[in-house]
């Protein structure tokens, strides 16, 4: 039997699954190359987990080994695929603790549904090649092969994986330094090693908590020390005030002064942005946690992770969360949210972070006509959540969580107050018709606000809570905004999310500073005359001449009043040209260990050694 026999069967398996894996690269998700080297990387990198992956097959029996490579392409295409599809919607990759929010999936049918394509089966077209080719008499199981033989093709993936981490580092000098950036290191690394990387990613923050002292909360507490300068034609002129804050869902702020056949998308935004303070330049810091993420970022003023949710991974933590200055200060904390009070792990969470009374979906009348998408629309919602609100003790610190306006977009007919935007994605089309329903039913709210007599009272801070149309549909949306393509440049800029307060008794105000969600615990207790010098955040009072205009995103891009840094490379603004990275080399180490440190925080839990 010669070496091609003896060793056929698991060759054909690494052959179609390396050619599957640049394929999927390729077409499903959208690795920028830069030159010659990442290229090779690219076709390179899932060879030499291949090659290892496979020689599990050698532990097996002889009479199982066909099986056992059968069922081991199996396992690696059913993990690509679950890749492709969470990259659909979200442009990023898995991570152990995704993983673990499979209790999500649940309720959110319609999204997944929207991020099956009927074109997947093409994906799983080698599985039933290499299924009728094992069953061929010529691929008889390799009965006679010998240690050195197994041993050989141990080494031959050794060497190619050794080879492939050198043009790694090569390509990019302390790969793995740069854990935030998982489309860098799937680029660089594959997806499987990737994966493993997690893994032991996940195991080393796992024992932070374990190892974490006194000492390490005092380190970070002066490192994190923040200028706490404010307003002061501003500081306390909300003091004993109401605070209602108004998360909305997946809302982009180029939607704002947008029309559709002469029709704006956003009347009511429009005409809120002439009588608040409306911040023009205002982004998104959210990762994989999305909307949970945003809550967290708002409360706690610090980052969410670069891997899973805060709220899924770390919800008993000690944190000093808004809740509870508030309470100190004589506050009543709510949430408003018509949905499953265990989605994201809501329901333990914000016990922890001292909410006094959650209204989840159980307090509310939820039939299938006033419900889509992921539960209670918008309108109904903020209706049925007025005479709880009305009743609450004052002055309270509640929150709105809204719902219709999230992925795929549907909303019924006799509802859509605008028509789809003409373009060939369903997603982008659909995308306005919900902005818009969600802006009438805010013009409602706002509406039995005044009629209940809480608005005179009442600081009101509405705010998008992440993007809602990713990476994946920038061809519909260059068309969109007008241009001929979207740069990395234009793709920050579209993280920006609109962010309202309102204060009774202030005129309107447009702002141009740059800021994230990060900035609005500092901000809002200011307004509220509460003192923040002895509080652990990273944000600091957007009103404040002092703001410190550097703005970190989860992926370590950032924005400042001049420039914008993104995939290693720095743009200038307000043209989005590239200029030398000099120019923000004073604000990457910042932002890395702005990012680094609040890692620290979270993973090892570290305010508790300061309560």
């Amino acid at each position: 039997m010669n070496g091609k026999t003896k060793h056929g069967a698991i060759f054909l398996a690494i052959l179609l699954l390396w050619l599957k894996t640049y394929l999927v690269y390729k077409v499903s998700f959208t690795l920028p190359i830069d030159h010659f080297l990442q290229e090779i990387l690219l076709f390179l990198n899932p060879l030499g987990f291949l090659v290892l992956y496979f020689c599990l097959a050698y532990f097996s029996s002889p009479v199982l080994r066909k099986r056992v490579i059968l069922w081991l392409a199996i396992i690696y295409s059913i993990i690509l695929y679950a890749n492709v599809v969470y990259y659909r919607f979200f442009t990023d990759f898995l991570t152990i603790p995704v993983l673990f929010q499979t209790k999500n999936v649940g309720d959110i049918g319609n999204s997944v549904y929207e991020l099956v394509y009927a074109t997947d089966v093409f994906l799983f077209l080698d599985l039933i090649i290499l299924a009728y080719l094992l069953n061929k008499p010529r691929w008889k199981s390799d009965y006679l092969l010998k240690s050195k033989d197994r041993k050989k093709v141990f080494i031959t993936g050794i060497a190619i994986l050794a080879v492939h981490l050198i043009l790694a580092e090569i390509n990019r000098p302390q790969l793995l330094t740069r854990t935030f950036d998982r489309e860098i290191l799937v680029k660089s690394l594959g997806t499987f090693n990737y994966h493993l990387y997690d893994i032991m990613l996940q195991s080393k923050s796992s024992m932070q908590k374990a190892l974490a002292s006194n000492l390490d909360a005092e380190e970070i507490l002066q490192k994190t020390k923040k200028d706490t300068t404010h307003d002061p034609e501003l500081y306390g002129i909300a003091k004993g005030k109401n605070l209602i804050v108004v998360s909305l869902e997946s809302t982009q702020n180029f939607v704002l002064n947008y029309k559709i056949n002469e029709k704006e998308v956003t009347p009511f935004l429009n005409e809120l942005a002439d009588s608040s303070y409306y911040f023009n330049n205002f982004y998104h810091q959210t990762g994989q946690g999305k909307t949970s993420d945003s809550e967290f970022l708002v409360d706690n003023s610090l980052y969410p992770l670069p891997r899973g949710a805060v709220f899924q991974t770390h919800p008993l933590n000690e944190y000093n969360a808004m809740p509870e200055i508030l309470k100190a200060n004589g506050y009543y904390s709510a949430v408003f949210h018509g949905n499953n009070k265990s989605f994201w792990n809501r329901d333990v969470v914000y016990k922890t972070m001292g909410y006094n009374h959650f209204f989840s979906e159980e307090y509310y009348k939820v039939t299938d006509e006033n419900t889509i998408n992921y539960g209670l629309k918008d309108i109904p919602f903020f209706e049925q959540s007025m005479p709880y609100l009305k009743d609450l003790p004052q002055p309270f610190y509640a929150r709105f969580i809204t719902l219709t306006n999230h992925h795929p977009y549907l909303i019924h007919e006799d509802e859509q107050w605008i028509e789809p935007y003409p373009v060939d994605d369903g997603t982008v089309s659909r995308y306005f018709t919900t902005v818009r329903y969600a802006d009438e039913a805010l013009r409602n709210f706002f509406n039995d606000l005044k009629k209940s007599g809480l608005y005179k009272n009442s600081v009101v801070v509405v705010y998008g809570d992440h993007y809602g149309i990713s990476e994946r549909h920038q061809d519909a949306m260059a068309q969109v905004l007008g241009k001929p393509n979207l740069t990395a440049y234009n793709q920050v800029e579209l993280q920006q999310v609109p962010l309202f307060i309102h204060v009774p008794g202030k005129r309107g105000k447009q702002l141009d500073t740059v800021g994230g969600q990060v900035d609005l615990k500092p901000t809002l207790l200011h307004l509220l005359g509460i003192d923040t010098k002895n509080d652990v955040h990273f944000g600091s009072d957007l009103f404040s001449e002092d703001h410190h205009e550097l703005t970190v995103l989860r992926n370590g891009s950032f924005v400042t009043d001049k420039f914008i840094y993104t995939n290693e490379t720095c743009y200038v603004k307000p043209f989005g040209a590239p200029v030398d990275i000099r120019k923000c080399e004073p604000y990457i180490e910042k932002a890395k260990e702005e990012l680094d440190q609040s890692d620290r925080i979270i993973y090892g839990d570290l305010l508790r050694f300061l309560k």
